[in-house]
């Protein structure tokens, strides 16, 4: 059994300037019987990540807050509760619109892997 809590999770800048805290990774499970990576993030208030694409399939699972998502030529307001897929290679950023922090899940599919990143 494989249990992680949140704020045992080191907490960190990733590349596309969101605060990260990495839950599962396939790779660091020995035996995981998975292949994807899910993270917590959060944009504060005001900001937005960094526009980026990444070479996998993305899914942003919306906790608390407001924001506008953008990928490629599309940009949509985005709430608590919702879902946004975002396909390989698009190039996509998240701007936090709310009062309070954007907090979201992330799972990437296969695992997030740097050279899968590009950071635009």
């Amino acid at each position: 059994m494989y249990i992680k809590e949140l704020k045992n999770c080191e907490e960190f800048i990733a590349g596309d300037k969101t605060v990260l805290r990495e839950l599962l990774h396939a790779d660091k499970i020995p035996d995981a019987g998975f292949r994807y990576s899910l993270a917590h993030a959060t944009v504060k208030t005001g900001e937005s990540s960094t526009p980026h694409a990444l070479k996998t399939s993305e899914v942003y699972y919306i906790l608390e807050g407001e924001g506008e998502m953008h990928i490629d030529d599309e940009s949509e307001k985005v709430n608590t509760g919702q879902v946004i897929v975002i396909p390989p290679n698009a190039k996509q950023y998240i701007k936090n619109i709310g009062d309070g922090d954007l907090k979201f899940l992330c799972i990437v599919d296969p695992a997030w892997r740097k050279e899968d990143e590009i950071i635009f």
